[in-house]
């Protein structure tokens, strides 16, 4: 499975439309991720940079890319920011592979 952290921005017409009438988004964001066989693992939101973000587990990373963009053309959000998580000994796996491999630099 792979792990992903979605952050969105909200438009200003979603916000409102939030305010009038109160709505609990992760319901609809969790049954997304559900239909891609994935599960959420949480939903906040946030002030700073973004309104919120969500922390998924999915099959794999085009499950992910499914959900970040069927998100983004929904049309309530303006800014959509999706980064794969990797565990610690996947972090360490890497490190592992990498180490001994040169990549030289361009010339100047």
């Amino acid at each position: 499975m792979a792990l992903a952290m979605i952050q969105f921005c909200y438009k200003s017409d979603t916000v409102g439309n939030l305010i009038k009438n109160p709505e609990d988004r992760s319901a609809a964001v969790g049954k997304l991720i559900e239909q891609l066989g994935g599960k959420m693992v949480s939903f906040y939101y946030a002030f700073g940079d973004y309104d919120g973000l969500i922390i998924a587990e999915l099959p794999d990373n085009a499950s992910i890319a499914a959900v970040s963009i069927v998100s983004f053309a929904g049309g309530g959000t303006t800014k959509l920011k999706t980064t794969i998580l990797m565990s610690v000994k996947e972090g360490m796996a890497a490190m592992k592979k990498g180490s001994g491999l040169n990549l030289p630099q361009p010339k100047g």
